[in-house]
């Protein structure tokens, strides 16, 4: 079988995973967070944690490695401009994704607290969820921003 064909495949899939992963992770919290049920949301948080460091964090690592031997088996110059713009939205994308992990793991911990107390979550996890959620949009648009710049691989001039 033809490597650049396992490359791009495995390239294409970590893609589908980042984006997949991202949209099912952001699905399900909202659905468990519109609930209110601080057992659901600690449950379905617990899950999202795991789907997130197991998935998501794999592709995060597999992109750049399967991207860079695509360019050079390839012999794409990395400084095209779609390239470069392409690695921006990328480091982009990490910067929103970080803090949402971290968020994510407060917002399972809260919602544990208070299911095991049983009380309502707390006003810190409505904080950390707005934050959550409002990350997750540019990280989101990112990634779809940098499938489009794969797929149509535009001229893109750089200064």
């Amino acid at each position: 079988m033809d490597p650049d064909l396992i490359l791009r495949w495995l390239h294409v899939i970590g893609a589908c995973v980042l984006l997949g992963t991202g949209a099912g992770i952001a699905f399900f919290m909202l659905m468990a967070h519109r609930t209110g049920d601080a057992k659901l949301v600690a449950h379905t948080a617990g899950i999202v944690v795991v789907a997130d460091l197991l998935f998501t964090a794999t592709a995060v690592v597999a992109q750049p490695i399967t991207g860079v031997m695509l360019v050079r088996n390839l012999g794409w110059d990395i400084s095209e401009g779609w390239i470069v713009l392409s690695l921006l939205l990328y480091a982009l994308t990490g910067l929103f994704w970080l803090p949402v992990v971290w968020i994510q793991i407060k917002l399972r911990d809260l919602a544990k607290r208070a299911a095991q107390s049983g009380t309502a979550l707390p006003p810190e996890y409505d904080r950390l969820f707005r934050i959550w959620f409002v990350c997750g949009i540019p990280a989101f648009g990112a990634v779809l921003a940098i499938l489009w710049l794969m797929l149509a691989r535009p001229e893109i001039a750089l200064l």
